[in-house]
């Protein structure tokens, strides 16, 4: 029976057998490699993925389309929302093949610093998530970074623009900031909307999600605080936003208000976090 693409879920079903290829390419899987794919959907793209790696764990939310994947015996069906999966316990699960991920030797005398397992950072994570929630599925994933290889993702052209932003830019934002600070990225693939079925109203684009191994210790929470207050009101100056912020928080140090929010370099935004976490504990 043909599936009908549910518009609660933003299914829209990849069928272009070139970007599919392509994708494949990009993200070159390997046997060794411990991979989740998110929203698989009809398997467009988890079919040639599992040809590649032998198994294959994936997490659909749509049961009808969850019991149709069950049927493939090499693929692992988690049926959940994945903003309720804990992606750090998959990446420790027995059901993926051993040793370190690829590309890696096993630490000498310990594990890698991102990650208490014994070969570190292992989770590969794919997939083409859904329009509606895509955002909360990045920041779902921003709690568990230091389990990941990395991500690759087909998302909303206009998400991965903000993603990759850089200052000064019209999409440069609270996005761009958080994401930045965990992740180097890179924009991978344009896909038209007719790559789809049934074809999305927008374009979209694969994005490459590394891990930063330099990434500044910060409380993710206080982060998001200040990045949240300072983009609050793009257009106006600085000091018309967080300026209250940091008075409020009894804040003391140096920060230039005179600019807006897209102004500011992500760098900038992380020290400011670091500086008023310490004023805070000292409150």
């Amino acid at each position: 029976m043909k599936h009908i693409p549910r518009k609660r879920f933003g299914q829209h079903f990849l069928a272009d057998q070139g970007i599919i290829e392509a994708i494949v390419q990009a993200i070159d899987p390997k046997p060794s490699d411990k991979m989740v794919e998110i929203g698989p959907g009809l398997g467009a793209m988890t079919l040639p993925l599992v040809q590649r790696l032998g198994h294959l764990t994936v997490i659909e939310l749509d049961r009808d389309l969850a019991a149709r994947l069950r049927q493939r015996p090499e693929l692992t069906v988690i049926e959940a929302d994945v903003l309720r999966v804990n992606f750090a316990t998959l990446a420790t699960e027995t059901q993926f093949s051993a040793g370190p991920p690829p590309g890696k030797l096993a630490p000498q005398g310990g594990s890698d610093p991102r990650s208490g397992g014994a070969w570190g950072p292992s989770l590969r994570v794919v997939g083409n998530l859904p329009y509606n929630i895509s955002s909360p599925i990045l920041f779902h994933l921003l709690e568990c970074w230091e389990h990941i290889v990395d991500q690759h993702f087909m998302l909303q052209k206009e998400v991965v623009d903000r993603m990759v932003a850089v200052p000064a830019t019209a999409a440069y934002g609270r996005l761009s900031v958080m994401l930045q600070w965990r992740y180097a990225m890179q924009n991978v693939l344009f896909v038209p909307p007719q790559s789809f079925e049934p074809p999305p109203r927008v374009d979209s684009a694969v994005v490459r999600m590394l891990p930063r191994l330099d990434a500044v210790a910060l409380d993710v929470n206080h982060l998001s605080a200040v990045v949240r207050v300072a983009f609050s009101q793009r257009r106006k100056l600085l000091r018309h936003s967080l300026g209250r912020w940091l008075e409020e928080n009894n804040f003391a140090g140096q920060f230039d208000l005179q600019r807006r929010a897209e102004e500011v370099p992500v760098d900038a935004y992380l020290e400011l976090a670091r500086e008023t976490a310490k004023s805070k504990d000292a409150g």
